[in-house]
């Protein structure tokens, strides 16, 4: 006699080794019928043998850029080094490949990124350039090398991504189901009224499959896989959703049902990431007593159309985003005490990238960036190694280390791009007749009142850089590099009405149809040259000003007049000077240094070629920018006091970061301009390095400085230009304090800083 316990182990332990050796077998099976009832037909094929694990490489070190580094491999559970003896460019291509990029413009030897830890795991490599991993190079064997980490190899890799590669940091893909892109993942609207409006927030979900589309079996299905799916469209939250609704329509439909159920935990970033348990074949239903399974999200307040709603969602006020081209893109920065400061990027991943992302508005993650490829910050570092399970509703509820000044610099700045809805905003405008599909004439979509679709031009008239900005955006093109008002010599369009006119952006719309513009168009040169044009470009330059430095340096200077005919020429004094008895008496000069840093992905270069720069025989250099800086004191209500500006400027660099080359020289009739990573400093000993205040009475204000002013050269981030400072004068000495750049304070601070009425007026924006 045995206990009924006993025989029901045994047969419960029988179905567990049946399930073990069926499952692999069901996995490889499909359900290509079109109704629900249909039997599969897919004939049973052989499990595939289990394939090495892909060797994994990563890039290390400091400073460097997200494509360069000390190449460091993971074996036999451990991070190591590759010795640089014998190495060569060949090496570095196989090595830039494996990790996504076409190919390697150099390598680096003797440690150039710093020394590496632990293992040196191969030496003497040598790659004919082909090899699809370093692993099939010749070498001495794995930890077989007579180096030490002085030695360690580096690599320069071409910024240039291989068409479809899926980084392993980017989406974890499932081997069983292949849709690596989000545009593979979608929802069907069912209601009439909802497939007229975007974006489509609810409806059944959709996978790619073949040449078409198939459901997936709501068996099961739970609020954790709708917030994958949700966060995968670009939704930071999901919500119920009324089945019995959609059952009756959908038991009359023809369903191709693929996925037999689905098991999130809720922080995949992808469908494909949580476990899948595709049609079993000889069922006698493809999805028994279910239907396909349907979903609701709710979508950010950004892309929200109920204004209502809008103002309960209220979006973080201590994280943002900074320094991207697209919605939903930038360096990570979080708010500590009132002032703006960014993440290292040490583990930096998906999970952690994903809960800011969702708690700005955004869906789950689509990358997360590191190396600060959204640009380097200037303000504190705050975190360290920010470990998210991925259910947090901030990145604050997150484990995080303290940051070490050893541990962490601003080349390391995390960032993210986003999932964001699909608005389909670059259906409505198109640009035409340029070289590349960068550049060319703006054309928008317009309909008359009869619904008829055509295409128009935007007056050229009052159109900038802002507005060529959204232009960009809207059209997925990144940052704007110019903005033009004339495009005669891209004439290769039948389209010559004018549909658009006084467009004025602030900058930050998702598309030039949410920027303020004339409702019937005035345009006083209504030819079709004097259409507005842009040129995008993928990166672009950002330049902030040292803030701190302007507090330490400043003083005064009373100067004879006869030291300042060359100052005077340039326009470097106040009105009042012109009057005076030259050459005797002398002139109040409020001095300080100026440095300011390129933190953007591009080179800063004058906006005019060099053909039109202005050659200074007094100052001895070529002026190649009209206004570069503004210096302004403002009085109490906001007034001007006394000015001071870079009329015309000498662009170069001073100095750079550790491993960067300068390359702008103004000597010898250099070329100008600031290098990424480098800064140009202007010193308070040079000439027009100051504000004349030789009419300015004793009391408090309030010091600004604004770089690029006019926006004539095309910036990431436009926030940052300007800096200001509490100034306090007594006649004869004066004191600089809370200098600070224009986005590194809280709004509240900023408000308690500009406590003077009338202030606001003048806030850079």
């Amino acid at each position: 006699f045995r206990p009924v316990s006993f025989i029901l182990y045994k047969q419960q332990l029988a179905f567990s080794l049946l399930l073990w050796f069926w499952l692999p077998y069901c996995l490889t099976q499909t359900t290509p019928s079109n109704t629900a009832t249909s039997k599969p037909t897919s004939t049973p094929t052989p499990s595939p043998s289990p394939r090495p694990e892909r060797l994994k490489v990563r890039l290390a070190g400091y400073p460097r850029k997200h494509n360069e580094g000390r190449i460091e491999l993971f074996y036999k559970g451990e991070w190591g080094t590759i010795c640089d003896d014998d190495f060569t460019i060949a090496n570095a291509h196989v090595l830039c490949h494996h990790l996504g990029f076409v190919s390697a413009t150099g390598w680096t030897h003797s440690a150039k990124y710093g020394k590496g830890q632990g293992k040196i795991w191969l030496d003497n490599v040598q790659c004919h350039g082909g090899e699809k991993s370093i692993e099939f190079c010749k070498s001495r064997g794995w930890g077989n090398s007579d180096c030490t980490h002085d030695e360690d190899a580096g690599v320069v890799c071409k910024d240039e991504r291989i068409p479809g590669f899926v980084d392993s940091n980017v989406i974890d893909v499932s081997s069983h189901l292949q849709f690596e892109k989000n545009d593979e993942v979608r929802l069907r609207p069912v209601v009439g009224v909802a497939k007229k409006k975007l974006p489509i927030t609810e409806g059944v979900v959709e996978v790619k499959y073949k040449d078409g589309w198939a459901q997936i079996c709501d068996a099961g299905w739970t609020a954790k896989n709708t917030r994958v799916v949700c966060g995968m469209l670009g939704f930071p939250h999901e919500r119920k959703v009324n089945k019995n609704f959609y059952k009756l329509y959908l038991e009359r439909q023809k369903n191709n049902f693929l996925l037999h159920s689905v098991a999130c935990t809720g922080t995949e970033v992808h469908l494909a990431a949580c476990p899948l348990e595709f049609n079993k074949p000889n069922a006698t239903s493809s999805c028994a007593g279910g239907m396909p399974a349907v979903i609701s999200c709710m979508p950010g307040p950004l892309f929200m159309q109920n204004s209502g709603l809008k103002k309960k969602l209220k979006i973080s006020t201590n994280v943002r985003l900074k320094g991207g081209a697209k919605v939903g893109e930038g360096r990570v920065e979080v708010l500590k005490d009132n002032v703006w400061g960014t993440v290292c990027d040490d583990r930096w991943n998906l999970l952690s990238a994903s809960v800011v992302c969702r708690e700005l508005g955004f869906g789950s993650a689509k990358e997360a960036l590191t190396g600060a490829r959204m640009g380097q910050g200037m303000g504190p570092i705050y975190m360290n190694e920010v470990k998210c399970l991925g259910q947090e509703r901030s990145i604050w509820d997150c484990p995080v280390k303290n940051i070490t000044s050893e541990n962490c610099q601003h080349s390391e700045d995390a960032a993210v791009r986003c999932n964001v809805p699909y608005m389909g905003l670059e259906t409505s405008i198109r640009i035409t007749g340029g070289r590349t599909r960068y550049e060319g004439r703006v054309e928008v979509l317009t309909s008359d009142p009869n619904g008829t679709q055509s295409w128009g031009l935007i007056c050229g008239e009052n159109w900038s850089t802002k507005e060529a900005m959204v232009a960009c955006r809207q059209l997925g093109l990144g940052y704007a590099n110019q903005g033009l008002q004339e495009t005669w010599y891209w004439d290769s369009s039948n389209v010559t009405d004018m549909v658009m006119s006084g467009v004025k952006c602030t900058g930050n719309e998702m598309a030039l149809s949410q920027c303020q513009y004339h409702k019937t168009v005035s345009c006083q040169r209504a030819a079709a040259k004097f259409a507005a044009g842009v040129i995008c470009s993928e990166t672009a330059s950002d330049l902030v000003l040292n803030a701190s430095l302007v507090e330490q340096t400043v003083y005064i200077e009373d100067r004879p007049l006869h030291m300042l005919y060359c100052a005077a020429e340039e326009d470097c004094l106040s009105k009042s000077a012109a009057k005076a008895n030259w050459p005797y008496g002398h002139r109040r000069l409020l001095r300080f240094s100026s440095q300011i840093h390129n933190i953007g992905r591009a080179d800063f270069k004058p906006k005019a070629g060099r053909h039109s720069w202005v050659w200074h025989a007094c100052h001895g250099h070529y002026h190649s920018m009209d206004i570069f800086t503004h210096y302004d004191l403002l009085n109490a209500n906001g007034t001007k006091v006394a000015e001071g500006h870079k009329a015309s400027f000498c662009l170069e660099d001073t100095d750079c970061q550790e491993g960067i080359s300068k390359r702008y020289e103004c000597a010898n009739f250099g070329d100008q301009g600031i290098t990424v990573g480098c800064w140009d400093l202007y010193r308070h000993d040079i000439d027009c390095q100051w504000i004349d205040i030789t009419d300015v009475k004793p009391g408090n204000y309030i010091m600004q400085v604004v770089i690029n002013p006019n926006y004539e050269v095309a910036e990431s981030d436009f926030t940052n230009n300007a800096m200001k400072c509490n100034c306090k004068y007594d006649g004869h000495r004066i004191w600089f304090h809370n200098c600070h750049i224009g986005d590194a304070l809280s709004e509240e601070a900023e408000r308690r800083f500009e406590k003077y009425p009338g202030q606001l007026n003048n806030k850079i924006s």
